[in-house]
């Protein structure tokens, strides 16, 4: 019966993620949760939290049924127990009734963590926690990074060559890889909190940095530019698309800042690090002050170097086309301090398959 009891908790579950994952791109800042109510072995409700602002899974769940009563609700992510934009969760759950909640994991959000469950619990509700829940945390591994690191997960995104250029001697890469390729890294883009870069990019190829995906919903990250001497010129195309572009500098000078102001940019001035250059630590807790998740990089070997040598890249997600660029062209990370192979930088590999002509490898940093 036991045994029974579990494989339907986890098919439920399942659903339940499935629903989460819907607001893939749109919950931004908020987690992805889904949320399935069961009665009689059967779904008689389900919701799932679409945007910031709006009901949260339980809620819209249970706006779809009258009948909540000795009901089972799976939820992907502990029901909060506090006020915020809308309503706790958990008390929704026991004014409708419910005998019996199923929880993927706790909510690493100091102001849940466990309360959510305590309040459950203390209303008489039969509580299950960890149900597929290595599921659900990968679903909203930003998320939990921010609440608990206090910093965003970063990714990293490169595409390459198969004998690891990224461009040419000349900066030169447009195509290196096919279009379902690019059409994929619009679908990162879309699932990341902010998109970042540095200025020498934007010089370079003048990048949009949004979302170009049609039919689709999606909340546009933030386009992130690091240029700690602000020559991010003020006709750049990133500063005239929809959604918000931020200018991250070290530099005080007031008119530059004013014009690029004036143009559509929040500049902001950070601490600057090592050789005048800012300091990427603190770029990463100012945007996790800025209640970004998830970071996606897409920038140059330097960029790309110095974060992967200070241990800030949680992930890597590589493009690898089937072509060759030659010696002369530019490679993934510039790392010069590297001279040891006891310095090497490790990864494991998580996935690789084929997304058109091009294989799509992806990562695990090990720091």
């Amino acid at each position: 019966m036991a045994k029974q009891q579990a494989e339907q908790d986890s098919l439920f579950m399942a659903r339940a993620l499935y629903l989460a994952k819907k607001g893939r791109y749109t919950t931004k800042p908020n987690p992805r949760v889904g949320c399935v109510i069961v009665k009689g072995n059967e779904i008689i409700a389900e919701g799932w939290h679409m945007r910031a602002g709006q009901g949260h899974a339980e809620v819209e769940a249970l706006k779809n049924t009258q009948e909540g009563q000795g009901a089972t609700a799976y939820v992907t992510l502990e029901p909060c127990s506090h006020y915020g934009r809308t309503p706790p969760c958990a008390e929704a759950l026991i004014k409708a009734g419910v005998a019996r909640v199923v929880i993927a994991m706790q909510d690493p959000n100091p102001l849940v963590a466990g309360k959510g469950v305590a309040l459950l619990k203390q209303a008489g509700i039969d509580v299950i926690c960890g149900v597929l829940e290595s599921e659900a945390q990968a679903l909203n591994r930003g998320f939990i990074t921010r609440m608990t690191m206090a910093k965003p997960y970063v990714i990293s995104k490169m595409a390459m060559s198969l004998d690891g250029r990224t461009a040419m001697a000349s900066g030169e890469s447009k195509w290196i890889t096919a279009p379902q390729a690019r059409h994929d890294v619009q679908k990162l883009r879309a699932a990341s909190c902010c998109v970042l870069t540095g200025v020498d990019t934007v010089l370079a190829d003048d990048p949009s940095m949004n979302v170009r995906l049609e039919g689709v919903d999606v909340v546009q990250p933030l386009r992130v530019v690091l240029d700690s001497q602000l020559r991010t010129p003020i006709s750049a195309k990133l500063l005239t698309l929809a959604g918000r572009t931020l200018i991250l500098t070290s530099s005080e000078e007031k008119y530059k800042i004013e014009a690029l102001t004036q143009a559509g940019a929040e500049v902001y001035v950070i601490h600057a690090g090592m050789q005048g250059r800012l300091d990427l630590n603190a770029v990463l807790l100012f945007l996790a002050e800025q209640q970004v998740n998830q970071v996606l990089i897409e920038a140059g070997s330097v960029l790309n170097g110095a974060l992967m040598e200070q241990n800030l890249i949680d992930e890597c997600i590589v493009y690898m086309a089937p072509c060759l660029l030659g010696s002369s062209g530019r490679g993934l990370f510039d790392m010069p301090d590297i001279t040891v192979m006891a310095d090497k930088k490790n990864l494991t590999l998580l996935e690789a398959r084929k997304v058109g002509v091009d294989l799509r490898l992806q990562y695990k940093v090990q720091t």
